[in-house]
């Protein structure tokens, strides 16, 4: 009789944890290898819809220097916004940007001629636009003198009629930044315009990222807009707020905004920020709350002190103009506006009556006293009627959807900046720190006595 043998299964398979063990390491190299090879770098990210991962531009070396100002690192594979509702986000932006009526009543403005861009107007006289109790009111809101740009970009920019993206850089102060998270749709429906002055243009030049003979010009998304600021405000920041706080005017058939700093770079596509940040919340506007401050005093302060602006005796005059008109620290009386102290680097803006009479009427408070427009930007707020609907999103949103860098654009060549401090360009921490208001009205001192929590009889 032959003999049974017993089929033994190798040593290797009679480990369950040695098995276990070789599973995952294979898994993990497959994984590896896939990632790296990845177009994306994100693991099996393949939809049409996914954001585009590839670099919008490539900047030469040499182009300037930064750092983060703050250490957060975001992975380009993670969003504060689904990106999977973004084929329903951009149908929902279309059928808003088509329809008109959701944007009305519009406002009307005064036209005429000035010597300065915004008319420069009396103090009583800009408050008497605060309250807007009828469509016939013709309300200040700059371009009493022409806006200095091409034909071109001006044809251009009264061409975009859906969503706009903003910046500035004036005093060749930043480097230009390609947002990123962006959907393949989004290049469609959105236009970035980025404005410029001569100096900052010069940098450009300097590091060929422009041609010097051409009558357009682009850097990755951004259509670059020269401004002949010569022709407008001697102060480079004064200039930069037109674009910030005038866009609905710039682009009069634009529908929706983001104003965005060139110290930030986009880091969630702006058809989803619009949607999540003003359009789900019923909002005219939304904006970051400020990451310290919560009383326009503490900002006005904080300004002297470290002197962002020089004219300190032009910020006292500033401060006791507003507390004689009203002006309050934040309390919950002020509810549901929870902070009287933004973050204006990041501004989201439907363009209808609310935002635009806003944006009219802080433009004039900043060209009337300087452009840190923290300073007006409550007191506008309180006393405008209408009422803006006003989404005031928390910090750690902000940080999320945005990456800040700080103003450190290496200066080569024959590139010079100025201040746009309105004082001296090199201040040393000490002589920074000697700046402060004093203010004697008894209105602002009952102000600091409700901000400290203090009672006054």
């Amino acid at each position: 009789m032959g003999k049974v043998t017993a089929t033994r299964t190798p040593l290797f398979f009679q480990s369950k944890l040695l098995c276990i063990s070789v599973l995952y390491l294979f898994t993990t190299l497959f994984l590896a290898f896939y990632r790296s090879v990845s177009p994306t770098t994100c693991l099996f990210r393949s939809s049409p819809s996914d954001p585009i991962q590839s670099p919008l531009f490539y900047y030469p070396s040499s182009y300037g220097e930064h750092k983060y100002a703050i250490t957060t690192h975001r992975h380009s594979c993670s969003s504060p916004v689904f990106f999977s509702d973004y084929g329903m986000v951009v149908g929902e932006i279309h059928n808003l940007c088509t329809n008109s009526s959701a944007f009305l009543p519009a406002l009307r403005y005064l036209h005429g001629k000035a010597d300065s861009f915004g008319g420069n107007f009396e103090t009583q006289k800009r408050f008497s636009y605060f309250n807007y109790s009828n469509d016939e009111i013709k309300v200040p809101c700059g371009f009493l003198k022409e806006f200095p740009v091409s034909d071109s970009d001006r044809i251009a920019m009264e061409s975009c009629n859906g969503v706009v993206v903003v910046s500035a850089i004036f005093n060749n102060h930043d480097k230009i930044r390609q947002p990123v998270g962006l959907g393949s749709q989004t290049l469609v429906d959105t236009c970035f315009f980025m404005f410029m002055d001569d100096i900052t243009l010069q940098g450009l030049y300097e590091h060929k990222l422009i041609p010097q003979n051409s009558p357009d010009y682009k850097v990755g998304v951004w259509r670059i807009v020269k401004v002949f600021s010569e022709k407008l405000y001697e102060n480079p920041a004064m200039n930069g707020v037109i674009p910030k706080y005038l866009v609905h005017r710039l682009f009069p058939n634009s529908k929706f905004s983001i104003w965005i700093d060139a110290k930030l770079q986009l880091m969630v596509d702006p058809l989803l920020l619009i949607h999540s940040l003003v359009v789900s919340k019923d909002a005219d506007m939304a904006i970051s709350k400020h990451p310290y401050y919560v009383h326009t005093m503490e900002e006005a302060m904080a300004t002297a002190r470290w002197k962002k602006w020089s004219d300190i005796d032009g910020l006292t005059q500033q401060m006791e103009t507003y507390c004689k008109n009203g002006l309050l620290p934040w309390t919950t009386d002020k509810l549901p506006y929870t902070t009287d102290v933004p973050d204006s680097a990041l501004i989201l803006r439907k363009h209808g009556l609310g935002s635009n009479l806003f944006s009219c009427l802080l433009f004039n408070e900043l060209e009337g006293f300087n452009p840190r427009d923290q300073l007006g930007f409550a007191f506008v707020r309180d006393k405008m009627n209408p009422k803006l609907k006003l989404n005031m999103f928390e910090v750690e949103v902000f940080e999320k959807i945005a990456v800040e860098y700080r103003h450190n654009l290496k200066k080569t060549g024959n590139v010079k900046a100025v201040s746009i401090g309105g004082g001296e360009s090199k201040k040393t921490k000490r002589e920074r720190s000697h700046g402060h208001l004093v203010l004697t009205d008894s209105s602002c001192q009952n102000y600091l006595l409700k901000m400290w929590g203090e009672s006054h009889s």
